[in-house]
């Protein structure tokens, strides 16, 4: 059958209508790039990601980019667990997350170490759902003239010095850049020839619905036994760790009944009967890295570049800031208004990040395995998360608290994310950052300033004002992402800021 080809060039396609590949979608579109999403799952709907198997925490980059984008009050169901009729609300002590397993309590995290987080900022975590997130995500950016394509795999891709070509079977379609957020088994990963190392598996994973005859013979919440891990989060949903190296998840055979009965029984060490399951996947903490996240026009984002345990949630928090990161540097290459090695910081700048949360997935399994040594560290490391400090440094890594990067100056803001400032009049800064531009912070009103935001166009506003709290600053500069690219407590120097402006914008000759 002769191959039908789409003439129109696309600036960027995307495979993958998942959360990291809509926001990614939704950054392009906000600046003016037309975007292309290939999705292969005929329908965005699963019970997969709809609560509770679908229930993710954001963290507090996440949340402060949705926040950013005008994104975040669109979520509901954060709200919802709130509520004074919510099981979670009505806890004694609100579990804030765990590691390995740890549970990590709200009351022992002392948030005034991290000198940064202004009062009136957004959350440092909450909880929302795969299938809320897409919904709204989906809405923007088609709202924004985003194409989504649905029910169809791509099957090769091809690219030139100029252009990417994707097939989809007898179907083709070309685009300036090819963007794969298609998951962990990433076709786009695949046929664009990237390495994915790393290390192989310890553990299947189970996450199931089921029928329990006698539900009274397993225990509540999380459950490390000398032979793996159970969960029961509320009655007939059970969560299964069970040390095979993987193997199950790997022979891909069809998890039945009687297997996820028996893998609970020897799990749980009782002889617990599951009378009927309604639902079941399997999962592993198989931690791997594309060693490059770009190979000339085709990139990568999200679980396509990196795959970890689920353990903490963080690998939709890692996609997304992958998104938010590449989204402006790919527009501004697209537009010909990105500096000379703009699009490289994107793999500079998230790799490192991909590669703590890698680790920080290892560590976790490394100390839930079954036997003495695994048990011996397991039992240390919940004593110090008992303790204010250890419980405060856990709190912050799981939060992304401490995430930021390595960028040049001395302020200790710059690499960091913006605080949301408050105006003497009320506005806070994030609400300034909708339409996805750079900011030239000036709070010495100096008109000279002015003058030198204007040179770099639209890339750059200039806001100025009186803010509550400055934390230590006269002026800043904030990149589309949020992110201070510099920062002074000092009279502001006009060569200093115009230095670091041509780091990320590029000059407009006038």
């Amino acid at each position: 059958m002769k191959a039908t080809q789409n003439h129109l060039i696309h600036d960027v396609i995307i495979s993958g209508a998942g959360p990291v590949g809509l926001f990614l979608a939704c950054e392009l579109a906000l600046a003016k790039c037309s975007v292309l999403i290939i999705e292969k799952a005929e329908s965005p709907h699963s019970p997969l990601k709809q609560f509770p198997f679908g229930i993710r925490g954001l963290s507090a980059p996440s949340i402060e980019a949705l926040y950013r984008r005008g994104l975040l009050q669109e979520l509901e169901l954060h709200k919802r667990l709130k509520s004074p009729h919510s099981t979670i609300a009505q806890a004694q002590r609100k579990q804030a997350g765990h590691f390995a397993g740890i549970p990590l309590y709200e009351d022992n995290i002392d948030t005034t170490q991290w000198a940064y987080r202004l009062p009136g900022s957004t959350e440092t975590s909450l909880m929302s759902e795969m299938k809320e997130i897409e919904t709204v995500l989906t809405r923007r950016a088609e709202a924004l003239g985003v194409v989504i394509t649905r029910g169809q795999a791509i099957t090769n891709v091809h690219q030139t010095a100029d252009e990417v070509t994707v097939q989809l079977g007898d179907r083709s379609f070309k685009g300036k850049w090819l963007v794969g957020c298609d998951g962990s088994r990433s076709v786009v990963r695949k046929t664009g020839g990237f390495e994915f190392a790393g290390t192989e598996p310890e553990f299947t994973g189970y996450s199931t619905q089921v029928t329990i005859a006698d539900p009274e013979k397993l225990k509540p919440g999380r459950n490390l036994t000398p032979t793996g891990m159970y969960l029961q989060s509320q009655p007939g949903y059970i969560m299964i760790q069970d040390f095979d190296g993987g193997a199950f998840h790997s022979s891909e055979e069809p998890i039945t009944r009687e297997h996820v009965q028996e893998v609970l029984r020897r799990i749980s060490g009782t002889d617990v009967t599951i009378s009927a399951l309604h639902l079941a996947t399997t999962w592993t903490d198989r931690a791997r890295q594309a060693t490059t996240y770009r190979n000339r026009r085709i990139l990568l984002a999200g679980d396509a570049a990196h795959i970890h345990s689920p353990l903490g949630g963080q690998g939709l928090n890692l996609g997304l800031g992958d998104a938010m990161n590449l989204g402006w540097k790919l527009a501004a290459t697209i537009h010909a208004t990105a500096p000379e090695g703009l699009l490289d910081t994107y793999q500079s700048e998230r790799h490192p990040i991909g590669a703590e949360v890698l680790n920080w997935s290892r560590a976790q399994v490394a100390i839930m395995k079954p036997g003495p040594d695994a048990r011996a560290l397991n039992a240390i490391v919940r004593d110090l998360i008992n303790t204010r400090d250890g419980a405060t440094y856990i709190a912050g890594r799981v939060w992304g608290i401490h995430t930021h990067y390595n960028l040049d100056g001395h302020h200790p803001l710059i690499g960091h994310s913006v605080p949301n400032f408050e105006f003497e009049n009320g506005t806070p800064l994030g609400e300034l950052m909708h339409d996805g531009k750079g900011i030239l912070l000036d709070l010495t009103m100096n008109a000279s300033i002015k003058a030198l935001a204007d040179e770099y166009g639209n890339q750059l506003k200039y806001i100025s004002g009186s803010i509550k709290e400055r934390l230590g600053i006269t002026a800043a500069l904030i990149r589309p992402d949020g992110i201070i690219a510099w920062a002074t407590d000092k009279e502001p120097n006009c060569n200093d800021i115009r230095k670091a402006a041509g780091r990320w914008f590029k000059y407009i000759l006038k």
